[in-house]
């Protein structure tokens, strides 16, 4: 068991393998992936906000307000849009992976101005593992995990950032929100009827 775990291990962290699906889709084994990912995630922000603020002159750590509505719906919004929808659509592993990456830079971008001083590095070097970590999953036909799993952590980010008090947060339900539900459930839909249209055209050829 063990052996076999580290031989997926190994074979997963290939980089030739980065744009392949996992060597298991078992909910354990995504579990580790998902810590393993957005470990490396945490490790490279912490060590690239050191830099910026060590080399970029007069650099501010961005800080928007956040909502909770919007955080939690960034799950299913983000992975249907940029992997699940492309995934689906087409069929092929480079569209999701195209779209990972249009999502990354967009967290970069995360900031009241775009000014070279004030981008959000920390953010965006976090997102580039779980770019990965949410293609892969997606890939190997288990996109819900990597909706729940998106959602969750953006909740307990949220949380304890909401606690330490390093973003002005809100718990508020607000007419906004509706049309941030609403879009989060077109998306879900729309991911939904391409993966069954897919199953359909599978079960079509094996005739």
């Amino acid at each position: 068991m063990v052996t076999q775990l580290i031989h997926s291990l190994i074979k997963d962290f290939n980089p030739k393998n980065w744009i392949s699906p996992f060597q298991s889709t078992s909910i354990q084994y995504l579990i580790l992936m998902f810590l393993v990912f957005h470990g490396i995630g945490v490790i490279a922000s912490i060590i690239g906000a050191s830099i910026i603020e060590n080399t970029v002159k007069d650099y501010q750590d961005p800080s928007l307000p956040h909502s909770l509505i919007p955080v939690i719906m960034a799950g299913p919004i983000e992975e249907s849009l940029f992997f699940g929808i492309p995934f689906y659509l087409f069929g092929n592993n480079y569209l999701p992976l195209i779209g990972g990456i249009i999502w990354g830079m967009l967290h970069i971008f995360n900031t009241n101005t775009i000014d070279i001083n004030q981008l959000d590095y920390a953010n965006w070097l976090f997102v580039i593992p779980s770019l990965f970590f949410s293609l892969r999953t997606w890939i190997s036909r288990k996109g819900w995990f990597a909706i729940i799993a998106h959602s969750l952590w953006n909740v307990i980010f949220f949380s304890l950032s909401c606690y330490t008090k390093e973003i002005m947060c809100s718990f508020h339900f607000n007419n906004q929100d509706i049309s941030t539900i609403l879009l989060a459930t077109i998306l879900l839909t729309i991911t939904y009827l391409l993966v069954k249209r897919m199953r359909s055209r599978k079960l079509l050829n094996k005739v």
